[in-house]
């Protein structure tokens, strides 16, 4: 009796655990909901209205949501737009590291210079139609607002470094045009795929996204390839 009242005491105690558990990983689940939600609301506001316009009242409204959730899950303006930015470069619902994303992983295996300018042509046309729009809006806020700045420079900054290693892989593998140093090509690489041309080509010249994408891969290999 004493043994049988034992094991039913330990299934309760087992089941209560799973209970926990359960109701912890819900929790998690429709907390992971609600943020994305409150990302979605700032991406479609900032983009509509600009970063300025954009009150953080106005994203919890549209995410349906209360303020404080919105601080709680995210944070302030200047995060949620890093958040929106690095899941534009990421091209998910959360960052993914560069070393870690598909075209880079494949560009690492192309042994061709060309071939590996192709795929990034590729990867930053299907990047800048997520992600221009949110860099000049926060181009613009970097203007008014230290916290954005801030962001605007990191960003600016990793672009940078991510075209050295892009560059420098080009040279391994005896890509690269004599004479010209990894720093000026990456500068080059840095200033033809940033979101400023891709405006101006897309929107304000009318230039197709395969046209785009086309011009981008030609004109790397003219100005970096042997």
């Amino acid at each position: 009796m004493i043994r049988s009242g034992i094991g039913a005491i330990l299934i309760l105690m087992v089941r209560e655990v799973k209970g926990h558990e359960y109701d912890a990983s819900l929790r998690r689940e429709r907390s992971a909901i609600r943020r994305q939600r409150i990302v979605d609301a700032a991406r479609d506001l900032m983009i509509e209205r600009g970063y300025r316009a954009t009150k953080v009242s106005d994203i919890a409204t549209r995410a349906g949501v209360n303020m404080d959730t919105v601080y709680e899950l995210v944070g302030r303006k200047p995060v949620l737009l890093r958040e929106l930015i690095e899941q534009a470069i990421s091209g998910a619902d959360h960052a993914v590291v560069a070393e870690e994303r598909d075209y880079v992983l494949a560009m690492r295996a192309e042994p061709d210079p060309a071939k590996k300018l192709i795929i990034y042509a590729h990867a930053i046309r299907e990047t800048q139609e997520r992600l221009a729009p949110l860099l000049l809006a926060l181009r613009e806020a970097s203007t008014t607002e230290p916290e954005a700045d801030q962001v605007w420079k990191e960003i600016s900054d990793r672009r940078a470094a991510n075209m050295r290693r892009l560059v420098s892989d080009l040279r391994d593998v005896g890509g690269l045009r004599s004479g010209l140093s990894v720093d000026e090509a990456a500068d080059v690489v840095w200033m033809t795929n940033s979101p400023e041309v891709f405006v101006m080509l897309t929107r304000e010249r009318d230039w197709s996204l395969d046209r785009y994408e086309q011009w981008l891969g030609d004109a790397w290999s003219r100005l970096l390839l042997k």
